[in-house]
């Protein structure tokens, strides 16, 4: 197996991408770097916080790296999401994981910069695909370069997480390719709905499985296998990583039709608008169809032309109000308990107790 130790960096962003050394660069990183609210058991850990935020900084800083480019354009458009930030959970599953054994090895944190640049580039083509305005605050790329320059950016960066794996070995490489045309697919089956003979419930949940668990899946796993962790807790964390995956976008879809947009950083009602099918509007439409007339009425808003803000907003305060989204909520919470369960066998434990708050928080929208 080759490493990013084995190359030097070039100007197209290959190559060197791991240094164990705490320079000074990666340490002013590591001292302003806040984890998200889900992961404080980790940060208040004397030893367990410390480690991670070092690593992270590594991350951070490898991350932006392996995006650079010599041509200007190519080089604005990969980093305008990398610059607006995010909470980088993908990654920092793959360094907690890791410290249920050698966290320490540089093929850990070059594993959790190919999950980062792997979902951000599935977030130039969702944006594309779902005619968003702003992601992270910010304006998103097609709308400041196009649809073509959006989309191909988002090409350009799945290939520098394809080298970056590559380098990691075959598991690894397979991994990563199983993953991404799960990510595909969940697009594809979300694009075309379900069939005739599918629940569009179970439609759905197999689509956020797809979409969002199988990359979080693909993060506790690989931060498992290159810690050199015992084969059987590798499928632990593959097991919770997919199930608080989908816990995770459970919540974010029923955050947006709440109106919590200082806490999903988007837009509320910015999936009705888009007719993206969630969680609530299809218990929505089941309550609708069995003679729920609150339902029905409701239904006529969601359904009507949400062009307007005002609409829209009438639209998410009537579907926020309806019984449909606590039972949203409990179907992500459930979720959520089934993530915690699925970490019985790993060893007691500040990793096993980050987990489990992670968890927990994801359906409490601490994260």
């Amino acid at each position: 197996m080759t490493t990013s130790a084995d190359h030097s960096w070039t100007h197209a962003g290959h190559g060197r991408a791991v240094s164990e050394d705490a320079n000074p660069s990666t340490m002013a990183i590591a001292t302003g770097l806040q984890l998200p609210a889900g992961f404080t058991a980790v940060a208040d850990d004397p030893e367990l916080g410390p480690s991670i935020a070092l690593r992270m900084a590594k991350v951070e800083k490898v991350l932006r790296e392996a995006i650079a480019n010599s041509d200007p354009l190519a080089d604005a458009t990969s980093r305008h999401l990398v610059e607006a930030g995010g909470k980088r959970i993908r990654p920092l599953l793959v360094l907690l994981a890791a410290h249920l054994g050698d966290a320490s090895r540089a093929e850990v944190v070059q594993a959790a910069v190919v999950v980062e640049l792997t979902h951000l580039a599935t977030l130039y083509h969702d944006d594309v695909m779902d005619s968003a305005p702003y992601r992270r605050g910010a304006p998103t790329a097609h709308e400041v370069w196009g649809n073509t320059v959006a989309i191909l950016t988002g090409d350009l960066i799945f290939a520098r997480a394809s080298i970056l794996v590559s380098e990691l070995g075959a598991r690894a490489l397979g991994i990563q390719a199983r993953t991404f045309e799960r990510l595909c697919l969940g697009q594809l089956h979300e694009t075309v709905g379900p069939r005739e003979d599918q629940d569009p419930v179970e439609h759905y949940l197999s689509v956020i499985a797809d979409k969002t668990g199988s990359l979080v899946a693909a993060s506790g796993q690989l931060g498992a296998i290159f810690a050199g962790v015992p084969e059987e807790l590798q499928d632990v964390m593959l097991e919770y990583g997919e199930k608080v995956g989908i816990a995770f976008q459970l919540a974010d879809d029923v955050i947006d039709v709440t109106g919590l947009k200082q806490v999903s950083g988007k837009s509320p009602g910015t999936d009705l608008r888009e007719g993206v099918p969630t969680l609530p509007v299809l218990l929505l439409r089941k309550a609708a169809a069995a003679g729920d007339a609150s339902a029905v009425a409701v239904l006529a808003l969601v359904d009507g032309d949400l062009s307007s803000d005002e609409a829209l907003a009438d639209a998410v305060a009537a579907l926020r109000e309806h019984p449909v989204t606590a039972e949203s909520w409990t179907v992500a919470r459930e979720w959520s308990a089934q993530a915690i369960a699925a970490l019985a066998p790993l060893p007691d434990g500040m990793v096993k107790t980050a987990l489990a708050s992670f968890a927990e928080a994801v359906v409490s929208r601490d994260v």
